[in-house]
């Protein structure tokens, strides 16, 4: 599916008046797990910056027992602290990557800001070798600019 034809049913999602954000926010992930091929797992983690934790809150995918990470562990934690994208072609070439699942071999990873603040952000985990673009990154940041405005 097209990144324009996502947008739409993101923008219909988020707009949905009587679900919650982590409902809607649930549907955005199994939307754009099931629509592209090469996202086998997509989550949203939130900021706690008292604790210096990231919570998982909505995904689509196999389960994880990843549902709290510490800020500088692993490719979400490393984000909640440089408040920058993180593309991920090989995860066996980090050193400081977590396996969620020995079938994944590569990830992104784009921040959430809401008032300039990192709040979150969105992982996606692919069992395909070096599959995320430069559109790929846009589109998630537009995914969580558009989240942004529900919470």
């Amino acid at each position: 599916m097209s990144f324009d034809s996502l947008r739409d049913k993101v923008t219909t999602l988020l707009a949905h008046p009587s679900t919650t954000a982590e409902q809607k926010m649930t549907a955005v992930c199994e939307l754009l797990q099931t629509s592209m091929d090469h996202y086998d797992w997509v989550g949203f983690y939130f900021a706690n910056h008292e604790a210096q934790t990231l919570h998982l809150k909505a995904y689509a995918g196999e389960e994880t027992d990843h549902t709290v990470i510490p800020f500088g562990k692993g490719i979400c934690g490393q984000v909640a602290v440089s408040n920058a994208n993180f593309v991920v072609p090989d995860v066996k070439a980090q050193d400081n990557y977590i396996a969620c699942s020995i079938t994944v071999k590569a990830e992104i990873v784009v921040p959430l800001f809401k008032n300039g603040k990192n709040i979150g952000q969105i992982d996606i985990d692919s069992n395909t070798p070096d599959p995320f673009t430069s559109e790929d990154e846009r589109f998630l940041e537009w995914v969580n600019e558009e989240v942004a405005k529900i919470l």
